[in-house]
């Protein structure tokens, strides 16, 4: 399993995510030819080797044309930009800003995949939601200031195309650090995190390790938000490949960089030997799957389809990623029985599910909308009995362990080859289970 791990010890920021994964193996020209693809003049792109205190690490640069052009950030997204001079210094001129439908149209004719302009359209409107909740309008009002200029939107597309270059099966972030005092901006001082910031963490575990400066952008939490599969220390993994993106500040506490370790997951261990049938798994098998995630839900009722079809859209569902699909009875117009369709995913892959089930089902129209969920830890372990091992999907909190229950394909399988009732090796399996 391909993972991608980020180290935040230092915060982050659109540019020193890219910064990171350039140095960890994306080819630049690539990325390049990529945003150019989004046809927006008045820009171009560069990397160079920086040293920041003592680090050696890539930095991602967006110069806008002309560079004389300054911008200053709102009260929702933090402080002057560095890569800008500030208003006081430049004659008061502001760098150009482009509105939502100006960004949607330029990531739709990008080069990225479908499913990447998805998630880069999906990432956009999530700023758009944030700005229009702090400030109390509606999102058709909104302007979008410092992720509407030009770095901001070359920062998200970029990340988009770089993580999907990668492929990872899963990703993991680190608890961010935020920073900390307070930020100066056009709207007045507010502390850090700044509100966008705030809005756009959701659930993510942050902290501040005492540095007095905003360390932890918008954009950074978005990306770092959108793409995480969970928030925690190093996972078990061997790391192939190690990439730092470097900042704009100079922090005399920690070298003002992101860490991405680029490997493979070692959470399930090799074969232990022994009496195993074939396709269960080695008794030192552990994998762990994080429990805390944003999610997104879709729904719609169906009563003019032919039956037989919700089975194979449930497979083809499952297959393009979505993580729970159910059916439930329902009472529809008319008085006909009919069908609702829920479909639990994660927010990047929701355009390519909703193009699925209109391409493969009935309906005309589809409901969505974004939640958090909150799950019990769960580990697979495999745990030996005197017939032959079988894995317990085993839930937690805490460290605490809440409920654990034998796999019950793990129990077909040895029935059928020890002509043993199911009903006795469940008993088997947890007997062994807790005596272990």
């Amino acid at each position: 399993m391909k993972l991608l791990y980020f180290d935040c010890f230092a915060g982050a920021a659109g540019d020193m995510i890219l910064g990171a994964l350039v140095d960890a193996g994306v080819p630049f020209d690539e990325l390049k030819k990529a945003l150019g693809s989004l046809a927006v003049d008045g820009w171009e792109v560069s990397v160079d080797r920086v040293l920041k205190t003592g680090v050696s690490a890539t930095k991602f640069r967006v110069h806008e044309h002309p560079p004389s052009l300054a911008h200053i950030s709102p009260a929702s997204y933090g402080e002057v930009s560095p890569k800008r001079p500030s208003a006081a210094k430049a004659g008061h001129h502001h760098a150009p800003h482009h509105s939502l439908k100006e960004i949607e149209a330029a990531i739709g004719r990008s080069a990225l995949t479908d499913s990447g302009k998805g998630r880069a359209i999906a990432m956009f409107r999530r700023l758009a939601e944030a700005e229009a909740a702090i400030h109390g309008m509606p999102i058709d009002q909104v302007h979008l200031h410092e992720v509407g200029a030009i770095d901001s939107i070359i920062d998200i597309v970029g990340a988009v195309f770089a993580l999907e270059w990668f492929a990872a099966d899963r990703i993991v972030v680190s608890p961010l650090n935020v920073g900390g005092g307070m930020v100066r901006s056009a709207h007045g001082v507010f502390p850090v995190p700044a509100p966008a910031t705030v809005k756009l963490l959701g659930q993510a575990p942050i902290y501040s390790n005492g540095i007095e400066a905003e360390l932890l952008t918008p954009t950074g939490a978005l990306i770092l938000t959108e793409y995480a599969s969970s928030f925690g220390p190093v996972p078990a993994m061997r790391v192939d490949r190690v990439g730092y993106g470097a900042g704009d500040r100079e922090l005399k506490e920690t070298p003002n960089v992101v860490r991405v370790l680029v490997g493979e997951s070692t959470e399930v261990g090799e074969s232990t030997g022994g009496d195993q049938p074939l396709g269960l798994p080695a008794l030192s098998e552990r994998t762990r799957v994080e429990g805390s995630m944003k999610v997104v839900t879709l729904e719609c009722e169906i009563d003019d389809m032919n039956p037989q079809i919700f089975g194979v859209l449930m497979d083809r569902l499952y297959a393009a990623g979505a993580l729970e699909v159910f059916y439930s009875s329902v009472q529809m117009k008319k008085n006909r029985p009919g069908t609702l369709m829920t479909i639990v995913a994660r927010p990047g892959d929701r355009e390519k599910l909703t193009e699925l089930v209109f391409r493969e089902s009935t309906t005309i129209g589809i409901r969505y909308q974004e939640l958090s969920r909150e799950c019990l830890d769960r580990e697979m372990i495999a745990v030996s009995t005197p017939v032959g091992p079988v894995r317990f999907k085993v839930a937690s909190r805490g460290g605490q362990v809440l409920n654990a229950q034998p796999e019950f394909d793990d129990l077909a399988k040895l029935s059928a080859e020890r002509g043993i009732p199911i009903k006795d090796l469940q008993a088997l399996a947890q007997k062994a289970w807790l005596e272990r």
